[in-house]
């Protein structure tokens, strides 16, 4: 493990000279300047807030009551809460692999400004609708604009130093690789440090990491990077220090429970009247129940009933743990509603039950839970939290048809876990919607 205890320790000169040279360094690397938050977010509260208040600007009486009214005051600062709010909200989003934040920012902004229209209903706080509206128009346009700038350039240049386990980083999509060959090579055009912080890199290189942390250079560990690029977290490489000290927080865990049932009550009308003609059209197409139960692993390692409605012939043999594609045991209309994801709408009963969740892992029948528990080291930690109808994997990946890819799936449910938060699911709630409208990954 690297340590930075010792460098220039006791030598004043030493120190000063390090000093300079990790000013220098920050000197030499910039962040862009369209990356940066006073340019997103100041340019979006400028022309969302502001400018508003200039196309209103009185020149008669009714624009006079406008602007000296009561409403107005509210109404900007509600617009400029709603566009901090619904800018760190893609902030989040844009966090994790594989996000684009233009796709983002209109759900986003439109969410934050519904939040703040709500209190201020909840509250009888008068508002001009057109400020509120026409602040929500000109901010979510801004960070497009901004957004679509910064894409320009969206590719992040990493300088990786040679020492240490890389783990085949430099293979890895979604970035610009560059080999560092001495400690003193030119850092112009990088965005980042990547390196192997749990191995005993030699002193320059340690001296060469620490300056660049003076300099405000970020430093990255490369497992960080490898599951940050991928979504995943490499099955072959996992360890205590991955998982050993990671406990969901009890405290998001009730809270998306009573949200995970209330949304299950709420919806439940549409479920029926859509669970009836779907059980209706699979009884008059093919024999057998409309229903499909089968045993699975759930949360903490408890074993439950999951329900989906029926899209295979019951008499079509197959002893296949996975489903292939254009598989002969399908029937037509069970093709339809895994397409669009309709045969999951019964385990609506799993979630008021407290089986499921509507976002998590997705639950593994008995005897693939054993197989991975046997050969996958701390396949276990899957069940810390509450299977989901989707997942990460699923709106990563798509369904899976054989047992490599399976194993990747596992590697996206442990990154869920890893990174188990309310942005998370909420992202995943959006690419979910992305995933019925378009039938991605289905089988």
């Amino acid at each position: 493990m690297t340590d930075f205890s010792t460098i220039n320790s006791g030598d004043p000169e030493g120190a000063s000279r390090f000093a300079a040279e990790a000013d220098a360094l920050a000197r030499e690397v910039r962040r862009p300047f369209l990356s940066r938050v006073r340019f997103q977010l100041g340019g979006a509260l400028a022309v969302g807030v502001l400018l508003p208040l200039v196309l209103r600007w009185p020149i008669n009486s009714l624009h006079l009551e406008f602007v000296t009214s009561a409403m107005m005051m509210p109404s900007l600062l509600a617009s400029g809460l709603a566009i901090m709010a619904g800018y760190a909200l893609v902030r989040q989003f844009i966090a994790y692999p594989g996000v684009q934040a233009t796709a983002y920012i209109l759900p986003s902004l439109v969410a934050s400004f519904a939040a703040v229209a709500l209190l201020l209903f909840f509250f009888r706080i008068d508002y001009s609708r057109y400020t509120i509206l026409s602040s929500l128009v000109l901010s979510v346009a801004w960070l497009y604009f901004a957004f679509f700038l910064r894409n320009r350039r969206a590719v992040p240049v990493l300088a990786v130093v040679p020492d240490g386990n890389h783990r085949g980083l430099t293979t890895i999509q979604g970035a610009r690789w560059r080999p560092l060959s001495t400690p003193d090579a030119s850092l112009k055009g990088t965005d980042a440090v990547v390196a192997d912080l749990d191995s005993d890199l030699p002193e320059a290189w340690e001296r060469f990491i620490a300056k660049c942390t003076l300099a405000g250079i970020p430093v990255y560990h490369v497992r960080s990077v490898i599951e940050s690029l991928t979504g995943r977290v490499r099955v072959e490489h996992l360890s205590e220090n991955s998982f050993g000290t990671v406990l969901p927080s009890n405290l998001y865990l009730r809270a998306k429970r009573a949200g995970d049932v209330a949304l299950a009550i709420v919806l439940l009308p549409v479920a029926l009247v859509l669970l009836a003609l779907a059980a209706l059209a699979i009884r008059i197409e093919s024999k057998g129940p409309a229903i499909f139960t089968q045993p699975r692993m759930g949360f903490r390692g408890r074993v439950f009933t999951v329900y989906k409605l029926r899209s295979m012939q019951v008499d079509v043999p197959g002893d296949r743990h996975f489903t292939a594609d254009n598989d002969p045991r399908i029937t037509k209309v069970g093709r339809f509603i895994r397409k669009y994801r309709i045969d999951e709408v019964p385990q609506i009963l799993n979630i008021l039950l407290g089986d499921m969740s509507w976002i998590g892992p997705r639950p593994e029948a008995i005897q693939l839970a054993e197989w991975y528990a046997r050969d996958i080291p701390f396949y276990i930690y899957r069940h810390a939290v509450r299977p989901g109808i989707s997942g990460w994997a699923q709106v990563s990946q798509g369904n899976v048809a054989e047992v490599d890819a399976a194993t990747v799936k596992l590697e996206y449910d442990f990154y869920y876990i890893k990174n188990f938060s309310p942005w998370l699911d909420f992202l995943i709630l959006l690419k979910t919607i992305r995933t019925i409208l378009t039938g991605f990954g289905s089988k």
